[in-house]
């Protein structure tokens, strides 16, 4: 599956099949609060919640190309990204875009 920010692919004709999202709603772990709550003493990376969004967009961007793939796509476009908390100690990481199926 080709997954792009653009809205054009070079050289390639689509038409369009429509959105595709996957989501993820990623907890917070006692172990990574802790030390999160120490590196907020002496400031930096907090390594842990680095590693944890990081986690989260891949399981997120998967799950789009999952839906993607069942609509018989060739390609993901205008692949955007977008995070917010949901509650507390958790967040929901979204990846969207839109599915194309490419002419010959």
């Amino acid at each position: 599956m080709l997954i792009v920010t653009t809205e054009n692919i070079p050289g390639r004709t689509y038409q369009t099949i429509g959105l595709v999202k996957g989501t993820i709603v990623q907890s917070k772990n006692v172990a990574r609060d802790f030390m999160a709550g120490l590196k907020t003493i002496v400031g930096g990376e907090i390594k842990g919640y680095t590693q944890m969004m990081m986690e989260a967009r891949n399981i997120a961007t998967d799950r789009m190309i999952a839906e993607a793939t069942a609509l018989g796509a060739d390609a993901v476009v205008m692949v955007r990204y977008a995070s917010s908390a949901v509650m507390q100690n958790s967040a929901e990481v979204i990846a969207y875009g839109t599915a194309v199926k490419f002419l010959s």
